[in-house]
């Protein structure tokens, strides 16, 4: 079984995402299904369609988080060796070499990728790069938007 890292927090909100659609989704598509079928005929009913499509949704949602979960290996940052290398959930904050403009990072799983919020997935060619390396180390990494030299400036296990 191929494990899938994720963070405390990104399993945290897997975990809330399911009791979410258990407890509150799932039973209000059930009830509207109920209702749907109340008005009548089902082949031209287009509420009772629309449930049971949503219903799908949610149901697959279900099985897919309780599969990540299965798999999941989660990893807590602040209880890892602080060796000052880049590892998977670490901050880390970064210089392009040719601007000198800061980023700050956070390397996390697939499924807790979020550019806007600083979270690169551990797969992306940024964090590949960065990947055992540490502070002073430079970078080079192909991004869709072209080469680029990127300092490593801070390495931080929060």
């Amino acid at each position: 079984m191929n494990r899938v890292p994720l963070t405390v927090r990104g399993a945290e909100l897997l975990r809330a995402e399911l009791k979410r659609l258990k407890s509150r989704d799932r039973p209000q598509v059930v009830s509207a299904i109920a209702e749907a079928r109340a008005h009548g005929d089902l082949k031209e009913n287009a509420e009772y369609h629309a449930a049971k499509e949503q219903q799908g949704f949610i149901e697959a949602r279900i099985r897919e988080i309780e599969a990540k979960l299965s798999q999941a290996e989660v990893i807590d940052v602040t209880r890892l060796n602080h060796t000052g290398r880049v590892v998977f959930g670490v901050t880390v904050v970064v210089a392009d070499v040719d601007s000198g403009e800061e980023h700050t990072y956070q390397i996390v799983g697939e499924d807790e990728a979020d550019i806007k919020e600083g979270r690169i997935s551990v797969s992306s060619p940024l964090a590949r790069a960065l990947i055992a390396r540490g502070e002073g180390d430079e970078v080079h990494v192909a991004t869709p938007g072209g080469e680029r030299d990127m300092e490593i400036i801070a390495v931080r296990y929060e």
